[in-house]
C-alpha cells in the first residue's frame, strides 16, 4: 500500500488523530508535547502516530495536507492544524467541542 493511502486510512479511520514526534506519554519535541497535552486535557480519546518510528510517514505526511511541520492534528478527517492552532482552540474551549462532535459522529456511523 502506498504511504499516502496509509495516511488517508489512518486519518479517515479515527475521529481524532495526532501525527507527532514521540507518543503522548513520551513526546520527543515540545510542540508535540503541548498539542498532545491539549488533546489529553479535552478528555476525548484520540489516536496517535509516532512519525519518528515511521520514516515514510515522516517524509510524506507534509504532502498529504500541504502542511510542512509536526505535529499535525486531524479531526473528522480534516487537518485542523499544528500546535499553535490546537492550543488556541483548547484555550477558547472550541477544541473539546470539536473533538466530542467528531467522536459522536464516528459512533453514529458505526
Amino acid at each position: 500500500m502506498d504511504v499516502l493511502e496509509r495516511i488517508d486510512q489512518q486519518v479517515k479511520g479515527h475521529p481524532v488523530v495526532i501525527y507527532m514526534k514521540g507518543t503522548p506519554q513520551f513526546p520527543q519535541c515540545g510542540f508535540s508535547m503541548r498539542a498532545a497535552q491539549a488533546l489529553t486535557e479535552s478528555g476525548v480519546p484520540f489516536a496517535h502516530v509516532n512519525v519518528l518510528q515511521d520514516p515514510e510517514i515522516f517524509e510524506h505526511l507534509p504532502r498529504y495536507a500541504d502542511w510542512p511541520t509536526f505535529p499535525q492534528i486531524y479531526v473528522d478527517g480534516e487537518l485542523i492544524g499544528g500546535c499553535d492552532i490546537t492550543l488556541e482552540l483548547h484555550a477558547s474551549g472550541e477544541l473539546k467541542t470539536m473533538l466530542e462532535a467528531a467522536v459522536a459522529k464516528a459512533a453514529e456511523a458505526g
